[in-house]
């Protein structure tokens, strides 16, 4: 699986910085990431919806660390990339 895309929509939030969109193999996307800045830094988030009782499952998920780090590191480039663009 290789990463071919991501697309970053800035956020001027408190904890909430961007939405990133992420494609794997120029075939599948994976639209409604959250970069978030997090009491130990920054973190990607994956989409998700409430449920009735108020809690929030998440709708796509990596099924291992490996993955997860995968998509962590290269969406948070992706966004500092996309910031240094901002204040050039």
């Amino acid at each position: 699986m290789e990463i071919t895309d991501i697309r970053i929509s800035l956020r001027d939030e408190e904890k909430l910085k961007a939405f990133a969109d992420v494609t794997f193999d120029d075939c599948f996307v994976v639209k409604g990431m959250r970069v978030i800045n997090g009491t130990k830094g920054y973190f990607v988030s994956m989409p998700s919806r409430r449920r009735k009782d108020g809690t929030f499952q998440d709708i796509a998920h990596p099924v291992n660390a490996e993955t997860r780090r995968l998509i962590e590191e290269k969406v948070i480039a992706a966004y500092q990339k996309e910031r240094e663009k901002l204040s050039s």
